[in-house]
């Protein structure tokens, strides 16, 4: 539950659903609920979106490539598409997992982010 005086909501789902395997559709409907109920508030929602890696099928992947957009659809709000785009396994904007991004990478993403965020401001 939010609390406070809020303006502004940023909603990151992390990959960690996409790699558990979490169904698409309760990570949409998670996402979903949790952008009405900021709404309802009058509280400005940016959803970021993610990219799920194929260990549990193409078809997964897919599918949680296009809850984003259909979130989106529900709810209007804007989306970041992938919040990790031009990061995601750059040895140069990742830590040595090639995964997290390290300062360059914390960097773009906020470089990123703010084009989006900045038309909500």
């Amino acid at each position: 539950m939010l609390a406070g005086d809020i303006a502004i909501l940023v909603v990151e789902l992390g990959a960690n659903d996409g790699l558990r395997g979490i169904p698409t559709s309760t990570i949409s409907d998670n996402l979903v609920t949790i952008i009405t109920d900021a709404q309802r508030r009058n509280i400005r929602v940016l959803l970021c979106g993610m990219e799920a890696p194929p260990i549990h099928g193409l078809d997964y992947s897919i599918a949680f490539h296009f809850g984003f957009p259909t979130v989106v659809a529900t709810t209007s709000v804007p989306l970041v598409p992938f919040l990790l785009d031009g990061i995601a396994l750059d040895p140069a904007f990742t830590w040595p997992d090639g995964v997290h991004p390290n300062t360059a990478g914390a960097q773009r993403i906020a470089d990123t982010v703010w084009t989006y965020l900045r038309p909500l401001l």
